[in-house]
């Protein structure tokens, strides 16, 4: 079946091939100052699910999601806290990894590559020579300068008005811009900051050749997809195309594309507003991993198509809960059938057309629902792969139930409340029904909720 995304680039739907035999994507990564917030994990989350699809179909992929480990914000978090730049970003790329890892971001949902700006100094400065050989960028005052001008397709991802771009950038204008929106490629460090040797005096890169040259260092001058959140579209990654595209040429002297395929994560909504450091309306992964069940936000983070808004809520959470709560509850009801997880056509066909994890989802309830009722061995077993394989592709549903249903207890509480269960069900057989309705209330205040079903009584923690 052909693979068709969205190319924010060209603003539609396009069916897709890579360039060479083993597919190319880049996907930016954190600026480690801080914890990241959920909205930071959507991306990671859903072009995850595009890597593992990428790899099913062409049995590789190269994919880089970058540590951006030198910016102001991290200067500042360090200055704060009176700490060495390496102790905030150590710290805290270590703690983006432990939490895309508890979101499921591991294996085949993971970079091959993780590149780091600061060891790549040598490639950025690399960069920044060429674009000053080409005519497209400057130095002034300790600073290098991309020149805007120099790029008549400058705007062609974003498609702003080129007057509208630099409406913004007008106010206080450093003396050293050639033009109000030029940027920065480099800029002096002072002692007290991080620094490097370079043609220009000791400084450090801006933020937007990081990405190009780590691009260009790890996959290639032209890739097949770049992926990031919409808030980075302009300017972070307009200014990626400029620099990219003016410093590679073919021979001719023509542009090299920088990326076939743009594709953008929507926001996160969080109290009818974006959610966001600036205005402090930020739900932590690290805190969100401590109060809730991860798969359960992995689920929420894939019920809305990536390219739509996702409102976030605790109910949000609480229905994705549920609902898992009913998935692991028909594995459960299918005993121990032995099976070899098989991906159903529908899932791989859902995903192929632009990446549509909420109709996946959908066909994973079908199925589920389609197991509930199979009355055959064969049925059951069928329906017990297809359900287990379909959620292998999602990194859903690969847990054992008993796991899932008693997370956060010890096998000792669930063998006492399963005896509570059986003696229930023992009282109601006696017809002694004071005892069974007393041992309903005690689970219940403990919150655990108990439901009949034809396999018998199932419980689950509310």
């Amino acid at each position: 079946m052909t693979l068709r995304l969205h190319n924010n680039l060209t603003r539609r739907v396009e069916e897709f091939e890579p360039l060479g035999p083993v597919p190319t994507m880049y996907v930016c990564g954190p600026t480690v100052y801080n914890y990241v917030h959920i909205g930071n994990a959507r991306g990671p989350v859903v072009f995850g699910v595009l890597a593992a699809l990428l790899r099913r179909r062409y049995g590789a992929l190269r994919y880089a999601r970058n540590i951006t480990d030198v910016d102001d914000k991290i200067n500042a978090a360090a200055k704060e806290l009176g700490v060495a730049i390496s102790a905030i970003t150590d710290r805290y790329a270590d703690a983006y990894r432990q939490d895309m890892a508890g979101l499921g971001v591991t294996g085949e949902f993971s970079p091959d590559i993780e590149p780091a700006a600061t060891a790549h100094i040598p490639h950025i400065i690399a960069m920044i020579e060429q674009l000053i050989a080409g005519g497209h960028a400057y130095a002034a005052e300790g600073h290098v300068l991309f020149s805007v001008g120099s790029f008549p397709e400058y705007g062609k991802l974003s498609r702003r008005d080129p007057e509208e771009m630099l409406a913004g950038a007008r106010v206080e204008v450093a003396p050293y811009k050639r033009d109000p929106g030029d940027f920065v490629l480099w800029k002096p460090s002072t002692p007290d900051l991080p620094g490097w040797e370079s043609p220009w005096g000791i400084g450090r890169p801006g933020w937007h050749i990081e990405c190009s040259a780590m691009a260009a260092a790890h996959l290639g001058e032209t890739i097949d997809i770049h992926a990031g959140g919409v808030d980075l579209q302009f300017p972070h990654h307009e200014n990626e195309v400029a620099q990219s595209e003016c410093a590679h040429k073919h021979a001719d002297g023509s542009h090299k594309t920088f990326a076939r395929f743009w594709l953008h994560n929507g926001m996160l909504n969080f109290g009818g507003a974006k959610m966001s450091k600036s205005l402090g309306n930020i739900e932590k992964v690290h805190d969100l991993l401590q109060q809730h069940p991860p798969e359960a936000l992995r689920y929420a983070l894939l019920s809305a198509h990536y390219r739509q808004p996702l409102d976030w809520s605790d109910a949000l959470v609480e229905q994705s809960k549920n609902t898992l709560d009913r998935l692991y509850g028909t594995l459960r009801d299918l005993g121990d059938i032995e099976v070899v997880p098989l991906t159903p056509q529908v899932i791989e066909e859902a995903l192929s057309d632009d990446l549509n994890t909420p109709q996946a989802l959908a066909e994973v309830a079908r199925i589920a629902a389609d197991a509930r009722k199979a009355t055959t061995p064969e049925g059951r077993q069928r329906l017990k792969g297809e359900l287990l394989g379909a959620g292998l592709v999602l990194g859903l549903l690969q847990q054992d139930p008993a796991e899932w249903f008693g997370r956060g207890t010890s096998s000792d509480d669930d063998a006492r409340i399963q005896a509570l269960i059986d003696e229930r069900a023992a009282a109601k057989k006696s017809r002694d029904f004071a005892r069974s309705d007393a041992i309903r209330d005690q689970l219940a205040a403990e919150g655990i909720l108990l439901e009949d079903t034809p396999q018998g009584v199932r419980w689950k923690r509310a």
